[in-house]
């Protein structure tokens, strides 16, 4: 009779927990050791690791003797999104589409792409200046002043644009006897195919531009936005993102 074998262990359930291990090591709460993981202070082996479900047994676990819980920021992230994607665009968001050389100078953890919000919405069709964010108060800021932060957006549109037309999105058109955003319209540039305008408006919704430029007759062919309050898009390539810089307030 063959004697039954015993189960392989689960690799899953060997070990303890890495935050256990750390809370041990640091002589501090569960909680504060799995915030120094998150935070990228950990490492295994000598590999940093962002999980503090991470199971360890024999490894060698140090701590950056710079670690400090005063770092873990809700942080902003300004993504250059591509036409064509969806608005929400936060699949675009990773390690991989950081913009080289950011500013912001922050160090690229996982915990930065969970629970982000994406605020000030943009038409899936237009490319340009989308914000992410984790911090409350960027969200609310961005919420409670949509109708008299400031958006710039270019706008590029099918042939020459003629100075009446400008003149008639100046001066402000209506719907029904009410009076749609005001917007500041100027010739960025002009050519016998296309033109580009400069938009700038409050109180921007999906598809404002778009309406105001079928009510005057232009046909658009892309739309780009620039900027939201005081925070630009700046030089970030298309398709990739940076994080907002500390100095930066919309």
């Amino acid at each position: 009779m063959i004697a039954p074998t015993k189960p392989l262990p689960d690799a899953r359930n060997a070990g303890e927990r890495l935050a256990k291990r750390v809370a041990a090591l640091l002589t501090c709460s569960r909680r504060e050791a799995e915030q120094y993981i998150e935070g990228g202070w950990v490492r295994v082996d000598g590999r940093v690791v962002e999980e503090p479900m991470f199971r360890v047994s024999t490894q060698k676990i140090e701590i950056d003797r710079n670690a400090s819980l005063m770092d873990l920021a809700d942080v902003t992230l300004l993504l250059h999104k591509p036409p064509g994607v969806d608005a929400a665009a936060q699949q675009l968001l990773g390690a991989a589409s950081h913009a080289p050389g950011d500013p912001g100078g922050e160090h690229v953890l996982k915990r930065h792409f969970a629970r982000l919000t994406a605020c000030v919405p943009l038409e899936p069709a237009a490319s340009g200046l989308v914000i992410f964010t984790q911090d409350w108060r960027v969200q609310r800021k961005l919420e409670e002043d949509a109708a008299v932060m400031e958006q710039e957006v270019i706008v590029e549109v099918e042939g020459a644009v003629a100075p009446a037309t400008l003149q008639r999105l100046n001066q402000g058109l209506a719907v029904d006897g009410h009076p749609l955003p005001p917007v500041k319209v100027s010739l960025n540039s002009t050519g016998d195919a296309s033109s580009k305008l400069r938009f700038a408006v409050k109180g921007a919704h999906p598809g404002l531009l778009a309406y105001l430029c079928e009510r005057v007759g232009l046909r658009i062919l892309g739309m780009k936005r620039l900027r939201i309050g005081r925070v630009a898009m700046a030089q970030l390539p298309l398709g990739q993102w940076r994080y907002l810089q500390a100095h930066e307030r919309f």
